[in-house]
Formats: C-alpha cells, sequence, structure tokens
C-alpha cells in the first residue's frame, strides 16, 4: 500500500545576512497509512521546518522551499497553486502547533475558531458549524462544552487549550495529522491523558500521524517508526522497535544514553558532548563528526549517504 505521505529530497533554506541556513537539508521519509511517525532530535534538528515545509507554511523571506518533492496520496504538495494549498491545509492535513496559547487567537472564542474551519471546509451553516465545534469538544474531554465554547483562550488551563487546538486539527477528519510536540509544557499527567486522547481519536478516524518530539519514551510507546534528525538531515530511520534494540548511529546511540532508566541509582547520565552546529557554518563531512567519540578521517571530510542495513537506513561510515 502507498504511504500516506512521501517526502523526497526536500530542501528547506534560510538566506540570511550570515550566509544560507540549510534547515532541511535533502530529508527523504514515508509516512505510512493509518500509522503513527515519530521525527526526534535536539531542538534546532529541523523537525517543526520540516512539519511547516510540508504545509507550506515556511516564512517567506528569509526561508524558501528551494527543492524535492512532497508527495500526499500521490499529489506533489508543492506543485499546487496557494488556493488548492488552502484547501488541503485543516481539511485533508491539519497541524498541532507546540504552544496552544500562541496559535490560537486571544480575541476570538474556542467554538468559533473551531467552527471556523467546520464552515469552511465542510460547506455547512454556522449553526451546523456550531454544533460541530461543541460535538468536537465534548470528543476531547472538556466539561460542560456549551459554556466551554463560549471560552477565550486565556480563559482556559494549559491542558484544556491544548485538547481545543486538537480539536481544532481532528474537526475536519483529516487523513494525515503533523503533530508537534503536541505535549510540551504540561504535566506528566496532563500529557499522558493528552496523548492516549490524541492517538485514539486518530485511530478511530484512520487518520496518520507525523509526530515531532523531543521525548523517546513517547515514541517507545506510541510510534511504529522514527526517523532521527541531526543539522537537518536524517541521520537513522528504523520501526521503533529495532531503533531501541540496536540504534546504529552514534548520535542515536548518545540520545538513548542520555535518557534517566528506571531501577538504576548513582550513575550519571552520559551526555552528548559539544553543541549543535550552526546551520550557516555546517562541518565538512559528517554533520555529527566534531561531537562524535567514533570520528574517523573520512567522516570529516566526506558526507555520508543514508545507508541500509538489516531495514534500517543509517548516514554513518561505520555502516558502509
Amino acid at each position: 500500500m502507498a504511504p500516506i505521505l512521501d517526502i523526497r529530497d526536500l530542501r528547506t533554506h534560510f538566506f540570511t545576512t550570515r550566509g544560507v541556513a540549510r534547515a532541511v537539508d535533502g530529508v527523504s521519509l514515508t509516512v505510512p497509512r493509518g500509522e503513527t511517525m515519530a521525527v526526534v532530535g535536539e531542538s534546532g534538528c529541523g523537525k517543526t521546518m520540516l512539519a511547516l515545509s510540508v504545509l507550506r507554511l515556511v516564512p517567506e523571506p528569509p526561508g524558501r522551499i528551494v527543492g524535492g518533492e512532497v508527495l500526499f496520496d500521490g499529489v506533489d504538495l508543492l506543485s499546487l497553486s496557494e488556493k488548492q494549498m488552502r484547501s488541503v491545509r485543516g481539511n485533508h492535513i491539519s497541524m498541532i502547533f507546540q504552544e496552544p496559547m500562541t496559535s490560537l487567537n486571544p480575541v476570538f472564542k474556542v467554538g468559533d475558531q473551531i467552527a471556523e474551519a467546520i464552515e469552511l471546509h465542510q460547506k455547512t451553516t454556522p449553526a451546523e458549524a456550531a454544533e460541530a465545534a461543541v460535538e468536537m469538544l465534548r470528543l476531547v474531554g472538556i466539561p460542560n462544552p456549551e459554556n466551554s465554547a463560549q471560552s477565550y483562550p486565556h480563559e482556559m488551563s494549559g491542558g484544556m487549550r491544548q485538547r481545543v487546538v486538537i480539536a481544532m486539527a481532528l474537526a475536519c477528519d483529516p487523513e494525515l495529522v503533523l503533530a508537534d510536540e503536541p505535549t510540551t509544557a504540561l504535566d506528566v499527567t496532563i500529557q499522558a491523558q493528552i496523548l492516549e486522547l490524541m492517538l485514539g481519536l486518530t485511530r478511530d478516524k484512520d487518520a496518520s500521524i507525523l509526530l515531532i518530539t523531543h521525548d523517546l519514551g513517547i515514541v517507545a510507546q506510541s510510534c511504529s517508526r522514527v526517523a532521527v534528525m541531526y543539522a537537518g538531515k536524517v541521520v537513522e530511520q528504523a520501526p521503533v522497535i529495532d531503533l531501541f534494540r540496536e540504534p546504529l548511529h552514534p548520535y542515536t546511540q548518545g540520545l538513548m544514553h542520555s535518557i534517566p532508566r528506571l531501577g538504576t541509582r548513582g550513575g550519571k547520565l552520559t551526555p552528548i558532548q559539544g553543541i549543535v552546529p550552526s546551520l550557516t557554518d555546517l562541518p565538512r563531512g559528517c554533520h555529527f563528526n566534531p561531537r562524535c567519540p567514533h570520528a574517523f578521517d573520512r567522516c570529516r571530510n566526506e558526507l555520508p549517504p543514508l545507508i541500509m542495513r538489516n531495514g534500517q537506513g543509517v548516514r554513518c561510515w561505520l555502516h558502509e
């Protein structure tokens, strides 16, 4: 079965006074139908920009998608007109943004904000859209949804606002949801509830999810495949079980070693040495080589391709 999303050699660059920042630098990955795929990596590696590029929401200027293909259900989104893209956003592909307080309009009631998308894409009357918005608030577990629909974002807690954003993203039954750190800044209990809610609703609607996160625990619990990004590139991708059983790239191994583990006491976490390089001044060869404990001369001079090994793709000369 063809994947719902097939990204091929996608390149998104930012043209600044300091040089060209390659935020997304030749990324290729696929999201299977009805499954959840994770994209993980440190802040600044290009995860959010990858999602924004799929929806063509890159701020221009200074950003621009300079190459590649984004095939959604076989159609290249980069070839569509802006009018055609507006019919895709929120209707066929929706996005859950990282911070609900900045993604919700503070001067409109939350019910009206959900109803707006329904009325626009589903061609309903205002009354039908308002009723559907209340039903979505009920589905995401907001108490007394009729009254809550009349609330403004600042009148709701962080967890409730996150539920509103999820309701807005799922209101038009999209085939693909891009979830950018959907549980950031929430406490552990609310985080688990939000994650269970989001996955449950998308499962019921047979939607696919591209989940952007720092939390490898969420990845292990919720996802079927995972791509690891570093400095704008995918350095490893694999089924979740295989990645956790045997991470191949030294960067992925470093991420695994930095996770606290139950049952171990007194030991120190092992951080990844060094800092993430500037995207306008990337090191020659493998971009991870200045921080890699296994780097050798070839790593410092040649950029490795994505090498397949036992069903895992890894961008590292150690696995040639």
